[in-house]
């Protein structure tokens, strides 16, 4: 317990820091204030040579990550809006509401949809104050987890083995996981897309032998809420590289089925485009996820994904 306790203590401290000394603003803010300040759309200048697309055979997956927004109002109309909605059939359909917020949504939602928790603590329940543990997330009726997200990674300061940990108990625990990957902006303009998307893979991989309740989402974090989209061009190139690696380093199989989605300022005007992508196999949504009738589009772009094929 002690030993854990202190890998927390390190996992969060640089966040401590930085809040303490830049206390004029949040962090969030900071980070994206950054982000904003240097963005543009470099391409990746190492292509990964020898990747061949393979199109997933995997069903069309559409998450919403609410973030930490919406009330109690906002909430039961954004779940109105979607109960309304005529969506597509062949589509799974995931929303991750904030956790105070899981059980209202639980209650009221088609059961079309699926609930997501946003996050959840690295093993077993306990003395662990404000945590969320993957046993009572499965209790609320949570079916999945968003792991890795890059605000998880470069804001509150989470690790690869961190990360590992807590995919591996909420695997454990039967809890699917959607686990986020993705490159920031300067490691894009190093050429250091692949490596460090790689890397990260790994370290999914080395905790997960059921690959059947993964999905890999791509967020590049040069496009998270930034407005900034990757061309569909550049999604395809890293998700066909991601498909590749999955070939080579778990099983052809895997490769084939494993659903790897994309993120970062999807929305209804791009996810056409974007659908029609052979590696392309479906989206983790923000901003336009709190908007009913948009997001309900992007969950109909699987007909894009159709024509295409």
């Amino acid at each position: 317990m002690a030993a854990m306790a202190s890998s927390l203590t390190s996992q969060v401290s640089g966040l401590r820091r930085e809040v303490l000394s830049r206390e004029s603003a949040p962090p969030t803010a900071l980070f994206l204030r950054s982000v904003h300040s240097r963005l543009r759309l470099p391409s990746l200048r190492r292509p990964h040579r020898g990747v061949v697309a393979m199109a997933g055979t995997g069903k069309f997956f559409v998450g919403g990550n609410w973030k930490c927004n919406g009330t109690k109002d906002s909430i039961t109309k954004l779940v109105a809006d979607l109960n309304d909605a005529k969506l597509e059939n062949d589509v799974d359909i995931v929303v991750a509401p904030p956790y105070i917020y899981v059980d209202q949504v639980k209650q009221s939602l088609t059961d079309r949809i699926e609930i997501s928790a946003q996050n959840c603590w690295v093993g077993k329940g306990g003395a662990f104050t404000g945590e969320i543990s993957a046993e009572q997330l499965i209790d609320i009726g949570c079916k999945w987890v968003i792991l890795g997200h890059s605000e998880r990674r470069h804001i509150i300061g989470e690790d690869d083995q961190f990360i590992e940990k807590k995919a591996a108990f909420a695997l454990s625990q039967n809890l699917k996981v959607i686990a986020c990957i993705g490159e920031k902006l300067e490691e894009r303009e190093a050429g250091k897309t692949f490596d460090v998307c790689f890397q990260q893979m790994k370290a999914f991989a080395d905790s997960i032998s059921n690959w059947t309740d993964v999905v890999i989402a791509y967020e590049p974090v040069w496009a998270i809420g930034t407005g900034k989209v990757a061309t569909p061009q550049q999604a395809q190139e890293v998700h066909a590289a991601l498909r590749d690696w999955l070939k080579k380093n778990v099983s052809a199989e895997v490769a084939s089925f494993t659903r790897i989605i994309y993120g970062g300022s999807v929305n209804g005007s791009n996810c056409s485009e974007l659908a029609k992508q052979e590696d392309i196999d479906g989206f983790l949504v923000g901003g336009a996820s709190l908007k009913g009738p948009e997001f309900a589009i992007i969950i109909n772009s699987v007909t894009s994904k159709k024509v295409a094929a």
